[in-house]
């Protein structure tokens, strides 16, 4: 029964069934989401005295000292004994498995990410839930793909509604959960992964105000702009938030590389000595921090305590992260945010208050600002600042400080995007040329030739004219039955006709004139990226497709050339892997 499904999604068109596979992702990334949200919260408030979420400040000095620590160091002990790949997560491990495993997730550094995280944010780091939240629903859209056995391109395109998904259910927001799918994760707008990465961020956001309500993760930040003067002060906002989104990326490199000899399960540990020690003169700084935004739009903070938790939120955040906390920087990343905002806007309206828009108006544009100079997202960081606001007028500002603050980091200091910046810095040759782009959305399957018969190096003349009556464009030639070579059908007739020989005559493949080409084993469920890049790898000129349908049994089901490959995108042929 599995095997009838799966043969279902894997030929023929996928169409409205990856649509449906898309609504399933959806829901089940917003499951697990919600299921982090209500393990992180129900932690929180079973361990402080005041039964409410992220009250740090309600713990006994001592407790704020040693909390961090231990929860530090159960993530050590979770952590221990594993190599760098089992300890990857976040969404710089989606990434990475999209360049480098086609978007196939392993279900376990899932888990880890999911225990990781709910230690972390309960034991008081300075991390968030949205990053985890994107592995976790990244994973749930790679795991449904790899159980049906999707091709590789429909498992991206899985895996990028599963992070819209976990987005659009984290803030309530699915356009700009589709969005973030697409400039963060995929890195690439294509038309025809937009309807399934949008029926995931609906599916993620419906689960999430069923579950929630209605109310986005940040409330009361309706705002309004006063007058028009303000534009150049925001620009000036936006000059500074790319100076801070660049200090912010620089400390995040510093600390991944502070003390990287020292055993790799010992590293949090000195995240949680640090988080100790500031948290107990500064419990603010502590877990998420999105009550400082809320403490921002109420007017219940002042200017110095803004400043030292912009300060303090800036390095710690890239202190957990880089010191291996498995959990997110897109949370602390828009707290810094909203604090640098809400400064300069405190500064306005002392300068000139009848002109000066509200500290929550500032807040809301640092806020998506830092989002989108840190992850080069500026469409992302637009939508979500317009569904969380519900004001469309709050655009045109905000555009100039995004515009601003990515001018900064990416053409003054020439620093890419959080997540490509850390895996180029970890050597890893990240692919997302046009090209790779182009070939990762085609299946083998749809560019693959299936008009080919399989034969034997030695066969009679009888078998050569049976098989010669179905018109095969292609032979794979055989030895043992281990595909070694193939040929054009022609050739086998060319042959035929010229010798004049008896039904039982034998005809050696390999000795005949004709040309052949050295063939290599490719998976049906690769994508022509793969299939390129293995051509060039194994210095072979035609691939074989195969897929193995039971145990020790496996079929072939078409083959590939480099012109059938070049077919579906002009790829010059000196480029290589």
């Amino acid at each position: 029964m599995l095997e009838k499904i799966r043969q279902y999604f894997i030929f023929g068109r996928l169409g409205v069934k990856l649509y449906v596979l898309a609504v399933i992702t959806g829901l089940l990334s917003s499951l697990a989401i919600i299921l982090l949200r209500l393990t992180i919260d129900f932690g929180q408030m079973a361990l402080f005295p005041s039964g409410e979420v992220e009250s740090y400040d309600s713990l006994p000095w001592y407790w704020l000292l040693v909390l961090p620590i231990i929860g530090s160091l159960l993530i050590g002990l979770l952590f221990r004994g594993l190599d760098a790949e089992q300890r990857n997560t976040g969404i710089l491990h989606v990434i990475e498995r999209l360049s480098s495993y086609e978007g196939r997730l392993p279900w376990q550094n899932a888990v880890r990410q999911f225990i990781g995280t709910s230690i972390a944010i309960i034991t008081g780091h300075s991390v968030g839930r949205e990053g985890p939240g994107v592995h976790l629903g990244a994973a749930s859209g790679s795991l449904l793909a790899s159980g049906l056995e999707l091709p590789n391109n429909s498992v991206r395109i899985l895996v990028a509604s599963g992070s819209a998904a976990a987005i659009a259910a984290s803030f309530n927001t699915p356009i700009a959960g589709v969005i973030f799918a697409m400039e963060v994760i995929m890195m690439e707008y294509h038309i025809a992964s937009f309807i399934p990465v949008i029926l995931a961020a609906v599916t993620g956001a419906v689960v999430c105000r069923l579950t929630f309500g209605d109310d986005t993760v940040f409330v009361n930040l309706a705002t309004q702009m006063q007058s028009l003067w303000e534009l150049p002060y925001i620009i000036f906002l936006g000059i500074i938030i790319g100076f801070l989104a660049t200090l912010s990326l620089k400390s995040l490199k510093l600390f991944s590389g502070t003390f990287s000899k020292h055993p790799a399960w010992l590293r949090p540990t000195y995240a949680g000595i640090l988080m100790g020690i500031f948290g107990m003169a500064v419990p603010e700084v502590m877990g998420m921090g999105y009550g400082i935004i809320g403490s921002i739009s109420a007017n219940e903070i002042t200017i110095g305590s803004l400043v030292i938790i912009l300060i303090l939120k800036l390095v710690l955040s890239s202190a957990c992260v880089g010191f291996g906390i498995p959990a997110g920087m897109v949370g602390p990343t828009m707290v810094v945010g909203a604090c640098a905002g809400a400064i300069l806007g405190y500064i306005g309206n002392l300068v000139l208050p009848e002109y000066a828009s509200s500290m929550t108006f500032y807040a809301v544009i640092g806020m998506c600002a830092m989002m989108s100079a840190t992850l080069k997202a500026p469409l992302a960081a637009l939508m979500a600042m317009l569904e969380l606001t519900g004001n469309p007028e709050i655009i045109l500002p905000g555009m100039l400080a995004i515009v601003f603050s990515s001018l900064i980091i990416h053409d003054y200091f020439k620093l890419d995007a959080l997540f490509v910046s850390i895996l180029r810095y970890r050597g890893l040759d990240f692919q997302n040329d046009p090209i790779s782009q182009a070939l990762r959305k085609v299946s083998v399957g749809a560019a693959m030739q299936r008009n080919f018969v399989t034969l034997n190096q030695v066969i009679n003349a009888q078998m050569a004219m049976q098989t010669l009556k179905n018109s095969p464009e292609w032979i794979i030639i055989t030895r043992e039955r281990i595909p070694v070579v193939m040929m054009p059908a022609s050739d086998l007739a060319r042959a035929v006709s010229v010798k004049e020989m008896g039904e039982n005559s034998e005809i050696d493949l390999m000795q005949i004139p004709g040309t052949r080409r050295d063939v290599h084993k490719i998976s049906l469920h690769t994508s022509l990226f793969e299939a390129y890049q293995a051509l060039n790898e194994h210095h072979v000129e035609a691939l074989y497709v195969s897929r193995q349908n039971a145990p020790m049994i496996e079929r072939i089901y078409g083959i590939l050339t480099r012109e059938m490959i070049e077919a579906h995108y002009q790829l010059p042929k000196s480029v290589t892997k």
